[in-house]
């Protein structure tokens, strides 16, 4: 195969000089891209709802004096991990089942399975491993933790399906992607509590704002295809329903920190991570691509504040 051009063999949205392109042998691109190693941004928008309930159910534990660091520390890793494992895993099924639409779409069509740079064959053998990876991950925790991993598993077989059947397939991605929400708590505490579900619906109306922030980028495309979506279900209104799902994602994480006893320091990080999301929406230009596809990124940092926030709140912080 030519290595000429520098560009051959990547995908048309992550970027160029990403550690997959300088360090992987070329024969394993194919696989990193279908688990988006070169595109980060997803699994830590997974990984995010799963430091926020443990950290939160790490400062309920440390107002009664019972939490144990080193395990809530063991508890981040194990979720980091599961993150990109699991987040690998169901970008290779979400492809497969994709498959000829990712073929009609222009930002998805130099994907390893509409390009044939993967056989369907071997995604499949690649989707099993990086899923025992995550089963690995998940037998770390409690037995109800591990039941309450494997129900989730539910939805995220229905989610490539969804943009098939609702205008909505964003709240099932939310469904999947905010599952961490419930996780973080159970894994420490070995139940759920309001909390908990707090945290995890809070976590559902941000990933069906910053999605439907991304599903803008192929609006034209999807609607040529026939794919539905919140972007193109919300339109020019965008801005609106933005105000209220990020508005209600402030809302039930505020109560969710209150009612768990969490310090001031937590409000704080949520008030200022309420302020980046605001100002995503004033920003936001829904016909510009490029733009979309950083706004969506940089809830990373919305993520990464929050749980700042937590952690500044721990007694011993």
């Amino acid at each position: 195969m030519s290595t000429a051009d520098p560009l051959i063999d990547r995908v048309a949205d992550a970027p160029s000089d990403n550690f997959v392109y300088r360090v992987l042998p070329r024969w394993l691109w194919p696989h990193a891209q279908l688990a988006r190693w070169d595109r980060p941004i997803g699994w830590q928008l997974l990984m995010w709802p799963c430091f926020w309930s443990s950290a939160l159910a790490a400062n309920a534990l440390a107002t009664e004096g019972r939490l144990h660091l080193g395990l809530f520390a063991f508890h981040l890793v194990l979720f980091f991990l599961g993150s990109v494992a699991m987040r690998g895993a169901g970008c290779t099924y979400n492809d497969l089942v994709d498959h000829e639409i990712d073929d009609k779409v222009a930002r998805t069509r130099s994907r390893p399975l509409p390009s044939g740079r993967i056989s369907r064959r071997n995604a499949k053998i690649f989707m099993v491993l990086q899923a025992l990876v995550g089963l690995v991950v998940l037998l770390c925790f409690n037995v109800f933790s591990i039941v309450l991993g494997i129900l989730s598993l539910a939805i995220v077989a229905i989610y490539p399906f969804a943009k098939r059947f609702t205008d909505w397939p964003q709240f099932f991605l939310g469904l999947a992607f905010s599952w961490g929400g419930l996780m973080g708590w159970a894994g420490l505490h070995g139940n759920l509590s309001l909390a908990a579900v707090l945290v995890y619906a809070g976590s559902i109306a941000w990933t069906i704002g910053y999605d439907t922030i991304y599903a803008h980028q192929d609006k034209e495309d999807d609607a040529l295809v026939g794919v539905r979506s919140t972007a193109r279900l919300f339109g020019d209104d965008t801005k609106l329903w933005l105000i209220g799902l990020y508005g209600l994602t402030f809302v039930l994480l505020l109560v969710a920190f209150l009612s768990a006893g969490a310090a001031w320091p937590a409000v704080l990080g949520l008030i200022a991570a309420g302020g980046l999301l605001a100002w995503q929406i004033k920003v936001l230009d829904i016909d510009d691509g490029a733009q979309c596809l950083a706004l969506f990124k940089s809830n990373n940092r919305v993520g990464a504040i929050i749980f700042a926030g937590l952690i500044l709140a721990l007694p011993f912080a």
